[in-house]
């Protein structure tokens, strides 16, 4: 007798709009408070640059290992809503005191701690999503990702412009308290509005070279490349976005804020592109978007390394926005196909890669202020040509019978 999954799929789409929420709340919750960190070490907590570089450090390390040993641990136990609940509560607690300590060593203990275990709630919220998919309606798993990725970018468009308003009216002690809230938001949501998953089914899946499978999903060799993957493709967006501004600047002889039009017209491309593309793994394997999305990339940033003025880069950003869409949206899902039944642990291992990548962009843009700002976008492109590389000759394990296929 057939089972009517119908009931089940209503309710994994009803269950959306507090997902939603937590999505809204926790990209406009790092929104307001990263762009301006470095100022807020500066002025406020007057540390020297060598404590500064420090901090910087220490912030994305320790929020790795952190999301590291919290989507393993998400994977093992059905407590995911409540380390939604915990990570966003340690949110609290960290933004809450950053809004009235100045000392640097209290603030770096902080940070190590309370607001790195905040920093797993971006991860487990879509480890969440998938989970929720995968149960409810796996065919649009990879869809519903992409959904609240976009989510997440419109909070970022927002976040940034509200914390400006913020530092204003009332400094950092108002920019920090906007943070608890919306953590305290999002726990809110998480504890009365989201259900507690059980955990999802781990198949086997082999590798089709031979190479010796993980105990499930993917091999640890083609994990370790398909991090390798992303941390080479996401790399280049640091740069590319730091080194705008001065690149005009040195490079274009022309006005260094027009770097905000460039940009804003890449956020503002990339939200509908990432919805557009989320529609399409419905359809088309996931693998093969993201081949495009890299080469887009070596394309876009080729193209700025050659651009002779300001409209030209407005004219590339289309190209720019469906690399981001494609590598920051459908990279999601592409993860955590190769390990189904982990949701927490692919998750991670994917959001990880963008603050490994950050660290590295720190060299090479003091070698781009050495040699010109061109070059940035030249090793840009060599970086997205190695990751798009590795991912033509990394091929995603074969599942086991009987597993469900989604998206590729």
């Amino acid at each position: 007798m057939a089972v009517d999954t119908r009931p089940a799929v209503r309710a994994g789409r009803f269950r959306l709009l507090p997902l939603g929420v937590v999505f809204l709340t926790v990209g406009l919750s790092t929104a307001v408070v990263l762009p301006f960190l470095s100022l807020f070490l500066d002025r406020e907590v007057h540390a020297s640059p060598l404590r500064v570089t420090v901090f910087l450090v220490v912030a994305p390390l320790s929020g790795v290992v952190a999301s590291a040993l919290i989507g393993r641990l998400s994977d093992r136990l059905p407590i995911r809503r409540a380390l939604l609940v915990g990570a966003a509560l340690a949110g609290v607690l960290g933004a809450g005191l950053t809004a009235y300590v100045r000392d640097y060593w209290i603030l770096l203990g902080l940070t190590a701690t309370a607001t790195a275990l905040a920093n797993s709630l971006f991860p487990q919220s879509f480890a969440y999503t998938r989970a929720l998919f995968d149960r409810d309606d796996p065919a649009r798993a990879a869809f519903g990702v992409s959904l609240m990725r976009t989510v997440f970018s419109v909070a970022w468009v927002a976040g940034p412009a509200l914390a400006a308003v913020l530092l204003d009216v009332g400094g950092f002690r108002l920019v920090y308290g906007m943070a608890a809230v919306m953590y305290a938001l999002a726990a809110l949501v998480a504890a009365f509005r989201l259900e507690e998953l059980p955990l999802p089914a781990r198949p086997v899946a082999a590798d089709p070279d031979g190479a010796t499978p993980g105990p499930r999903g993917a091999s640890r060799l083609r994990l370790a490349l398909t991090a390798l993957t992303f941390v080479l493709l996401q790399c280049p967006l640091t740069v590319g976005v730091q080194a705008m501004p001065l690149f005009i600047d040195t490079g274009l002889h022309d006005d260094p804020s027009r770097a905000g039009l460039v940009l804003g017209l890449c956020a503002a491309l990339e939200i509908p592109l990432i919805l557009g593309l989320g529609a399409l793994t419905a359809r088309v394997r996931l693998r093969p978007l993201i081949l495009v999305g890299g080469a887009c990339g070596v394309a876009y940033y080729a193209t700025a390394a050659l651009a002779p003025s300001v409209p030209f880069l407005l004219f590339a950003q289309p190209v720019n926005a469906l690399f981001i869409a494609a590598v920051s949206g459908v990279g999601i899902a592409y993860v955590q196909d190769l390990l189904p039944g982990e949701p927490g642990r692919a998750t991670t291992l994917f959001t990880n890669t963008f603050p490994i990548g950050a660290m590295l962009a720190g060299p090479l843009l003091g070698l781009s202020a050495q040699v010109g700002y061109r070059w940035a976008y030249g090793m840009s492109t060599a970086l997205c040509a190695a990751g798009l590389l590795v991912l033509v000759l990394t091929r995603p394990p074969a599942r086991a019978a009987g597993s469900v296929p989604v998206g590729g």
